[in-house]
């Protein structure tokens, strides 16, 4: 299957334009992220007041190049995490317990086996992945998954060795557990990065119930978690430390609902964090090692049923605001920030798969605040669940109907 959807914005027609780079801004004003209109239409859930202006429902802005998505393979099953390869290559997981290699023309290897057996129920399975920055030479893989272990599932870290032959995955390890096991199948979290000092970063999720969601504020879990470790396991060297009783060393952030993307900032390194919010309260997050980002205390979003959570309450010191959210939500999944040459007024955006919302969201950030949100392949009506940039600088997003999308400069 291969179809092309062409986005030619002109600049002319704007409503509102915003650009990536600095001298693209004026300088002697402080832009104002609410002027003009934003991407979202439909009514809030909440009447909930912003913490500062441009938290939410930022204006509007449109890529003046054009640019085309291409659907260059339909032949995936679930994928949910992809990265590329040295080579150009892309590796995929998909959610029963695979991976497998495409190329940038959408060829697709045979399903890679050897891997630890996944609970692919529910929200489970192979999850999010990364490759190790020796791979060249040392050919190892990184990646989470939801185990079956005793009292029910968890978040799990595993890693092994692509074979040369790129069948199977040799001497694959479970190098880390996010415990309590909870008998459910939803809010794994999942994903997985490098951080620039050579150690692993994972997000967990709180696993959604009523009986765990308290333990997203618990220090002593390892649920709504961000967590910071070696390529063994352990602890990384220079985590925060957490007070608290029973304090978990491998803690890097506490207070998470569902966190489904993770990206490093390309000029800061920071790690940048996605999470699902319940109705309404999706968020992005700047991490920031040994802070609470205040979910279940905190949160912009209520129950499905409409309730309100907790006090209801959004703000409250010693708890982080996110950088941006959503309500209605767009389920947030995997995210890249762009640092191609191919469309120069994307350079540092953050690109973000949503889910429910079936696009793609283009956020542009100055100084850590978001100035505007372009949504891109909404066309497409796909469940977009993650997305990288390659080795020829195209960006690569896989959805849930199994489809790996080309997006580049036409």
């Amino acid at each position: 299957m291969k179809s092309k959807f062409h986005f030619i914005a002109l600049a002319s027609t704007l409503l509102c334009i915003t650009a990536c780079s600095k001298n693209e801004i004026n300088e002697d004003t402080e832009p104002n992220p609410t002027d003009g209109p934003g991407v979202e239409t439909n009514a809030p859930n909440t009447s909930y007041k912003p913490a500062f202006n441009g938290q939410t429902r930022v204006k509007a802005v449109r890529t003046t190049a054009a640019f085309q998505g291409t659907a260059i393979s339909s032949g995936l099953t679930a994928p949910w995490g992809i990265t590329a390869l040295p080579d150009g290559r892309l590796l995929i997981t998909q959610k029963a317990g695979t991976m497998r290699i495409a190329t940038t023309s959408g060829a697709l290897s045979t399903p890679i086996t050897g891997l630890p057996a996944v609970n692919s129920s529910g929200q489970g399975g192979l999850l999010g992945l990364c490759i190790d920055p020796q791979f060249t030479s040392n050919r190892m893989v990184y990646w989470v998954f939801s185990e079956n272990v005793a009292g029910g599932t968890q978040t799990s870290v595993a890693k092994g060795r692509l074979s040369q032959n790129e069948q199977n995955i040799e001497s694959a390890t479970v190098i880390y557990r996010a415990g309590p096991a909870y008998n459910g199948t939803l809010h794994y979290g999942g994903r997985i990065l490098f951080d620039r000092s050579g150690n692993l970063v994972v997000s967990t999720g709180e696993r959604s119930d009523l009986a765990t969601r308290p333990l997203a504020q618990s220090v002593s879990s390892g649920l709504g978690k961000v967590v910071r470790i070696t390529t063994n396991g352990l602890p990384a060297t220079g985590n925060p430390t957490f007070s608290g009783s029973g304090a978990l060393p491998e803690l890097y952030s506490i207070g998470h609902r569902n966190p489904q993307g993770l990206a490093m900032h390309p000029v800061t390194g920071e790690i940048w964090q996605g999470e699902h919010g319940p109705r309404g309260g999706d968020e992005i997050n700047r991490l920031q090692a040994g802070k609470n980002y205040g979910w279940p205390t905190i949160t912009y979003g209520i129950e499905y049923s409409g309730a309100a959570i907790g006090a209801p309450i959004q703000q409250q010191n010693g708890l982080e605001q996110p950088v941006y959210y959503w309500d209605p939500v767009i389920s947030p999944s995997g995210m890249t920030f762009y640092t191609g040459n191919r469309i120069a007024e994307w350079q540092n955006n953050l690109f973000i798969g949503s889910l429910s919302a079936t696009h793609i969201v283009r956020l542009v950030i100055e100084n850590n605040r978001v100035m505007g949100e372009e949504r891109l392949l909404a066309s497409e009506n796909q469940r977009f669940r993650d997305i990288t940039q390659g080795t020829d600088n195209a960006l690569y997003a896989i959805t849930d109907g199994g489809r790996l999308y080309r997006i580049d400069r036409s």
